[in-house]
């Protein structure tokens, strides 16, 4: 049984809208976790993730989902015989978003490791601002967090070879910039401190745990984003599967290795390329050189 199999099979029987979570706690109740072909360390974040994914194709998906938070699923086919109004957010999680809206943005690097880790295929790597001398820089260069997607994850052996002897890159690299939320008051500092911070990589995103739903404000981070090319994540501390990009990045094929030479200067930023050229050679990804990536129940738990 595939983890979609398990999740359909959870959700037509309880014949409700659940949460990742709950989909994974009632099917360990009733021991099917057991018919899986492969579970893993965390596979309530790979059933997490699976489902995530597959909801956001709205036309071939057997799943729906709801606007509450945290989301909740449902069989497509089911819609006309349950509840779909039922939004009732848990006391622990309300409790849980009161308490984070003080949280500061080193907080949210763990958030966006573990979206990026599952949703982008994406190893990620904090770049501490203390690891650079400050003469070698100026204002608005360091990118926050660095990541790497390695095509060898999803390719086959032989595909990947073939890529990599006609000269196409394996990889693809991203820049990250956070700020625990956006509005009109922070919008153009923040927006062109990330497009400053990332010319060097294929995407670059602005990541923020809050952003404004005002109509305007979203027109105008709108035309930014296509103007130059930046994406936008808005991360869900409360239901870390439901983060979700809101605003895509245009890929850059070409990089700005002008940028990467300076950014080099900086410790952390050179171990990550170092680890990658390493990974790279080695075709093995190596990830303890990486930022650790939480468990779900341990970002719930703050």
């Amino acid at each position: 049984m595939t983890f979609l199999e398990l999740a359909e099979k959870i959700l037509n029987e309880e014949e409700k809208p659940l949460t990742t979570i709950e989909i994974w706690n009632i099917a360990t109740k009733k021991g099917y976790h057991k018919l899986l072909k492969t579970q893993g360390k965390t596979p309530w974040s790979t059933l997490g993730a699976q489902i995530y994914v597959s909801a956001k194709d709205n036309l071939k998906s057997i799943f729906g989902k709801t606007d509450s938070r945290p989301k909740k699923f449902f069989l497509k086919s089911m819609a006309d015989k349950i509840d779909l109004q039922d939004n009732t957010i848990p006391l622990d999680i309300v409790q849980t978003k009161l308490r984070k809206y003080d949280v500061l943005e080193k907080d949210l690097h763990k958030y966006l490791s573990y979206y990026a880790y599952y949703h982008l295929n994406c190893y990620t790597k904090t770049i501490n601002h203390k690891n650079s001398s400050k003469k070698e820089f100026g204002k608005w260069v360091h990118p926050d967090m660095v990541g790497c997607y390695f095509r060898m994850d999803d390719w086959k052996k032989e595909v990947y070879d073939f890529s990599s002897s006609i000269g196409v890159r394996g990889i693809v690299l991203y820049s990250f910039e956070i700020k625990r939320e956006l509005s009109f008051a922070n919008l153009r500092e923040s927006f062109f401190q990330c497009v400053s911070n990332s010319s060097w990589a294929n995407e670059s995103y602005l990541v923020a745990t809050r952003i404004s739903d005002n109509e305007e404000f979203h027109i105008e981070l709108s035309r930014l984003c296509t103007s130059f090319g930046i994406g936008v994540i808005e991360l869900n501390m409360e239901d870390p599967d439901s983060s979700e990009i809101i605003l895509p990045a245009k890929y850059k094929i070409d990089l700005d290795f002008e940028t990467i030479n300076k950014l080099a200067m900086n410790s952390d930023f050179k171990e990550f390329l170092e680890t990658v050229k390493i990974d790279l050679s080695s075709k093995k990804i190596h990830k303890k050189e990486y930022d650790i990536v939480d468990s779900v129940e341990n970002l719930r738990k703050g």
